[in-house]
Parts: C-alpha cells; sequence; structure tokens
C-alpha cells in the first residue's frame, strides 16, 4: 500500500471520529402565541425574564397645588377721591404711614366746598328768620291783627327752612365741614383705620369730582394689611374641591416651605372662556404683615381623603388615538386593554377607567408585547 493512500485513510478516519463525537443540536426555544389581546407564553420562555409587573392599589389624591395671588381685602380697602373740585393745599400723610379713622390725609382749597359752607350759613339764617317771622304772626293772630292764612304760609315757609337747614347741615357733616365758618378749605380724611398703600396727589394739584367716573387713579388708597385675600385660579376638574368655608394652606416662595392658614370664602359662577379656568377667593390673616399685596403665592387644596389609581408612566402607550397597557392575568398571561388615562404626577399616571385596583400591570417590556401583537409588516 502506497504512502498517499495510508494518509488519506487516517485523515478520513480522524473525520469521522469527530462527526461521531459532536454533541446534538438543542431544540428550538419554546415560542409565544397570540390570541385576540392577549400574549401567552410557555413557562420556560426565556422572553419572560424581561417582563416585570406590579400590582396597583388605590392612593390617597394629592393636594391640589393651584397657582394664586395676594391682593388687599376689598370690605376693608378704600380708594378716596374728592368730592369738591379744587387746588391741592397740604400734603399730610405719605404713602406706607399707618392712619387713623377720620385722620385728615391732605387739604384741599375749594371754592366748590367754600359753597356748600355758604349754603349752611344763608339756610341757618333763612331758618331764624322764618322762626321770628311765624312767632310774630302767630302774636298778631292772638290779638286779631293777622289773618290766619298769614300763619299758614309762615308756617310752610318754616317748613321749608328747616328741610334746606337740615340738608346743608348734613351735607356739611358728611365731608366733616359742620361747626365751620365759610372758609373754602376742605379737610380729605380716612374713612377708615388702616395704611396708606398708594398715594397719587401732589402739592398744586388741580383736582376734580369725575376723576373716578374717567378711570383716574385714587389720590390714596387706604387698606387693612392684617387680613388678605388670595384669588385663585382653578381648572373645571378642579371645581369640586372648591367649597365656601373651605380650609387651605397658602405657600410663598419668599418663605421656602412656611405655609399660611386661609379659608375659601368664594367661587365664581362662570369659567374664563378664554383660559377656562374658574376663580376662587380666599381669606387669610396677616397679623405680621409678611405677605404683600400682588405676591404670587400658591394655594394647596385637600383632596377631602379622595382615592386614585396610578400606574407609571412607562406601562402606558399611545396607538391610534387611545392609551394602552398590558394586564398580567397570570404568570405568562398578559392582555392588552385601553385606558382612559387622567393627570400625570411626577412619573405616575391616572387611570380614570379600564384599570381596577388589585391588578397586576406590566411596566417593563409593554413594547416588546405590543410588538408581538401587532408584528411590523416586512416592505418587500
Amino acid at each position: 500500500m502506497s504512502y498517499n493512500k495510508i494518509l488519506f485513510k487516517i485523515i478520513y478516519l480522524c473525520i469521522f471520529l469527530a462527526s461521531c463525537s459532536k454533541a446534538p443540536e438543542p431544540p428550538p426555544p419554546p415560542q409565544a402565541r397570540t390570541e385576540g389581546e392577549s400574549v401567552l407564553f410557555p413557562a420556560d420562555a426565556p422572553q419572560m425574564a424581561s417582563i416585570k409587573s406590579v400590582v396597583i392599589n388605590m392612593q390617597p389624591v394629592p393636594p391640589a397645588h393651584l397657582n394664586g395671588r395676594v391682593t388687599w381685602n376689598e370690605d376693608r380697602t378704600v380708594r378716596i377721591f374728592t368730592p369738591f373740585a379744587g387746588r391741592v393745599e397740604r400734603i399730610l400723610v405719605q404713602a406706607g404711614q399707618s392712619v387713623a379713622k377720620g385722620q385728615a390725609l391732605a387739604t384741599i382749597a375749594s371754592p366748590d366746598f367754600g359753597q356748600a359752607q355758604s349754603d349752611a350759613r344763608r339756610a341757618e339764617s333763612d331758618y331764624a328768620l322764618a322762626e321770628k317771622n311765624i312767632s310774630r304772626l302767630r302774636e298778631l293772630e292772638q290779638h286779631g291783627v293777622a289773618a290766619r292764612k298769614d300763619v299758614h304760609v309762615a308756617e310752610a315757609e318754616q317748613g321749608r327752612a328747616a328741610a334746606e337747614l337740615a340738608r346743608a347741615r348734613r351735607r356739611l357733616e358728611l365731608y366733616g365741614g359742620a361747626g365751620r365758618g365759610v372758609d373754602q378749605t376742605y379737610t380729605l380724611t380716612s374713612p377708615i383705620a388702616g395704611v396708606v398703600v398708594e398715594k397719587n396727589i401732589n402739592p398744586g394739584q388741580e383736582l376734580r369730582p369725575d376723576q373716578a367716573i374717567a378711570n383716574a387713579p385714587p389720590l390714596y388708597t387706604v387698606t387693612d394689611p392684617t387680613t388678605l385675600w388670595v384669588q385663585i385660579d382653578a381648572s373645571e376638574r378642579e371645581l369640586p374641591l372648591l367649597t365656601r368655608g373651605k380650609a387651605i394652606t397658602i405657600r410663598s416662595p419668599s418663605y421656602g416651605d412656611e405655609s399660611f392658614p386661609a379659608t375659601i370664602t368664594s367661587v365664581a359662577d362662570f369659567l374664563d372662556p378664554s383660559t377656562r379656568t374658574i376663580k376662587a377667593r380666599a381669606e387669610l390673616a396677616n397679623p405680621a404683615r409678611r405677605l404683600k399685596g400682588e405676591m404670587f403665592v400658591t394655594a394647596d387644596i385637600g383632596t377631602d381623603g379622595a382615592t386614585e389609581l396610578l400606574v407609571p408612566s412607562k406601562a402606558i402607550y399611545f396607538q391610534t388615538g387611545k392609551n394602552y397597557l398590558f394586564i398580567e392575568a397570570q404568570r405568562g398571561e398578559y392582555t392588552r386593554r385601553a385606558v382612559k388615562a387622567g393627570d400625570v404626577r411626577d412619573s405616575r399616571t391616572e387611570i380614570l377607567q379600564g384599570l381596577g385596583e388589585g391588578e397586576k400591570v406590566v411596566v417593563d417590556g409593554a413594547l416588546m408585547l405590543q410588538q408581538m401583537l401587532q408584528p411590523r409588516r416586512v416592505q418587500k
């Protein structure tokens, strides 16, 4: 036998022995199958290692956080205009000062006020003359000199003079001019006790009583800053939380985590047509005057023990105009379900419809299950 034939047989024998010692190939992994909206895996399917589900339970609804703005308490605020035309003579109070009820704020040289003073003096003279006239006629009537009708005319005149005197005096009392002569000096006073928060008056300024009608700024604005209003903007969804008398919490970025208690006092009966928000008002005590008018704040409104279903937002996906998630009916069986989503809170989404308490929701692997239900078509 030649050397080449011996070498060929040795090589063939080695190949044969190597093929005999090769291990058999493992069987293919078990395959998942779909039934309607469900994906079913065999017990030992390797894909299940990438699927994670969690049980969803009812959670307390956190307080609603609404934006608000601090304003003056309009029940304790007055905007002061002049009732008489004239020229400002003296400024007695500056912005930021505290004032008492009835305290003088400024003096105004006013011929119109002088006319009111003159009318009161004339009414006093006319009444005194009418009193003397009726006394004289009554005495003459007793002696048979004056007619009875003359007495009646004098009594009517005396009544008219008394009415005019009462009117003129009341007008002066209303504006603080009772008991004074005709000095033509009107004193602008504060009708309430508080703090002057706005001043729009200067010495020598010409004033008119129609400035309020012309939307001019008030000469003075006086308010009591120890109690304030908070104007709150809320959505339609938050309307059930807004009830009169409900206690809420106000927070300001200026004071960090410090809170201020307040109470809802009114809720508007209509929504803003452009922003679709509703206005609510709360009142809060501000004895230390730490909160200021026009500050931006947030209002925390409790939900009165309400609960909700929250799922991790990554478990929900949007397709064809609907939100979906997968429910684990049992280990290895996952069913797609359409749900109605609500508010998003951090990394969780509220479920309004389509999910019950205690169900298991797939939080990892939902995309893989969706692809198995609706595999992409390969374009040729």
